[in-house]
């Protein structure tokens, strides 16, 4: 009954209470991401849904748009800003999300979505992590984040689907609430973003743009 009918109320009352309360911190952070990164305000990149049914998920944008001399994007980390990492660190970067929870795409709690070209990639349990609304915060953000390995973020996405309950949503948005006052787990030790995952058994490679929190 929780994950037929009332997760999506609680996501419901809690994002539009949310919104409310933080519309002035909203808008005074696009005010800022504007001033000192310029335009577009907002970071959007097609990521895997439930089912993994693509949808475009929302954040303000952290870093510049700095190309090289053949035009191409620079890597991750020297487009990133003191004033990006400040929005990461205190997860400020991720408010707009709200709206993929208010539109049905996202639920406040459930598995990271990730890229689509990840889908083929996956293990058969591995996979099982989109059998619910993918989360703002999760099991593996409250239980490491990016200080975890793929496997060990997966198999906890896996174990939440299992153990989905009204109960361990609160618990998970309690533990989330101290790990972001923190500044906990937001990025891989020595990377602006986390490693592309190329499969369990495969090797990792840092990404060059973008950003796959």
């Amino acid at each position: 009954m929780y994950q037929a009918r009332g997760k999506r109320l609680l996501d419901l009352t809690l994002t539009i209470s949310a919104l409310i309360l933080l519309s002035p911190v909203l808008a005074i952070v696009a005010l800022l991401v504007r001033l000192k990164l310029g335009s577009p305000v907002l970071f959007r990149q097609v990521r895997a849904g439930m089912a993994g049914k693509p949808f475009s998920v929302v954040k303000f944008r952290t870093m510049t748009d700095d190309h090289d001399t053949s035009g191409q994007l620079l890597p991750d980390h020297q487009r990133m800003t003191d004033f990006g990492r400040l929005l990461r660190s205190t997860s400020l970067d991720e408010l707009p999300t709200l709206f993929n929870v208010l539109r049905g795409d996202m639920s406040l709690v459930g598995p990271r979505p990730l890229f689509v070209h990840y889908l083929d990639r996956y293990t058969p349990e591995q996979l099982r992590r989109h059998e619910v609304r993918p989360g703002i915060t999760g099991l593996a953000q409250v239980s490491g984040r990016n200080a975890l390995s793929w496997e060990q973020k997966f198999a906890l996405d896996v174990y939440y689907v299992d153990h989905l309950s009204f109960w361990s949503d609160v618990a998970i948005v309690a533990r989330t609430i101290v790990k972001t006052l923190r500044r906990q787990g937001i990025n891989q030790m020595g990377h602006v973003t986390a490693e592309e995952f190329m499969g369990t058994g495969g090797s990792g490679t840092q990404r060059l743009s973008g950003d796959s929190r």
